[in-house]
């Protein structure tokens, strides 16, 4: 298992697993902070902590991914974060654990959103599938 020179195909697949896994979690994290967002709930460092531990202990996620793949969206433990009721500000960093990263970024896309002006929402037609 921990051989260096891996079969490329087992690489590949576990890359695939990984990607599989990374995107159900930002799934899961986004429907979680989208319940806190449409109620306006600001995103605190409390909120942060309560998404991550509500994510990482779905149990749906926890049974379609194996245990090394679960490990590896863990925050490392000598990585602490504020647990106050402070606004959550990372400043210019960029390396944010899984979990945090996906919330920050539904919260800054929902903030985006609601900044658009109501004209411009207001102008977009929808398409149906169908073309119609």
């Amino acid at each position: 298992m921990n051989n260096l020179r891996a079969d490329p195909t087992d690489q590949a697949l576990a890359a695939l697993r990984y990607q599989t896994a990374a995107r159900d979690l930002e799934h899961i994290v986004r429907n979680i902070a989208a319940r806190y967002i449409v109620q306006q709930v600001p995103l605190t460092w409390r909120l942060l902590h309560a998404i991550e531990a509500e994510a990482l202990a779905d149990l749906g996620f926890a049974s379609r991914h194996d245990a090394l793949m679960l490990g590896l969206f863990q925050r490392p433990s000598d990585l602490p974060y504020p647990e106050t009721d402070e606004a959550v500000d990372f400043g210019t960093s960029t390396a944010l654990p899984a979990v945090f990263a996906f919330a920050v970024s539904a919260y800054e896309e929902a903030a985006r959103r609601a900044v658009k002006p109501a004209s411009e929402n207001s102008g977009l037609k929808r398409s149906r599938p169908w073309g119609g």
